[in-house]
């Protein structure tokens, strides 16, 4: 198999997704990949990341490229577990306070910060519509996230995210209501529990 058939195939494998690490990694030369690149008219999406022209752009991947340590929160996690059925006007995200998000922010992106006991909080993993696994938070998390961002977050999402999560089988109040001590949101989670449940 020649170098560009691998690439070629690597592309098909990636959904018209390439990173430099994954080319180095199969033995072929940055110099040889750039060449290929610019021969068949590649778009640089990010630092090493690459997409083919005729590919459909996964956007919530190509931020998790871009930023692997950023994890899908607040409104953008909600759609990731049905307590929404509104696409949010912007993805929003959180990362490890310490990190520079000037790039995310000025491509449109909400970044929230947290300290890295509370960025670990809930972390678990989601699937794009595209069918790539990213790193979201939790239910738990995220109606957390929503009441202490509560004074910039719609009050009807907020309020249907609580409604849908009351309403499921797999819902954790354990969980829940252990996270919002650690967030330090209990008292007013427990005012909208009341009145839910």
């Amino acid at each position: 198999m020649t170098k560009c058939e691998q690439l070629d195939l690597l592309i098909k494998e990636n959904d018209g997704t390439i990173q430099t690490s994954q080319v180095v990694k199969a033995g072929i030369s940055k110099p040889f990949f750039y060449e290929y690149i610019k021969a068949n008219d590649m778009k640089r999406i990010a630092h090493g990341v690459y997409v083919s022209n005729d590919a459909w752009v996964d956007t919530m991947y190509l931020l998790h490229l871009r930023c692997p340590q950023a994890i899908c929160s607040h409104e953008t996690a909600l759609l990731f577990h049905s307590l929404t059925d509104r696409e949010p006007s912007q993805y929003s995200v959180t990362v490890k306070r310490g990190y520079s998000p000037t790039r995310l922010k000025a491509d449109g992106v909400c970044v929230f910060t947290a300290k890295e006991e509370l960025y670990l909080l809930g972390i678990s993993s989601g699937k794009t519509p595209f069918g790539r696994e990213v790193p979201v938070y939790d239910m738990e998390r995220t109606i957390c996230d929503l009441i202490r961002n509560r004074n910039n977050t719609d009050s009807q999402t907020l309020y249907d995210a609580l409604k849908m999560y009351t309403a499921r089988k797999d819902k954790n109040l354990r969980k829940l209501m252990k996270y919002a001590t650690k967030l330090r949101v209990q008292k007013i989670l427990q005012g909208y529990l009341e009145v839910l449940l």
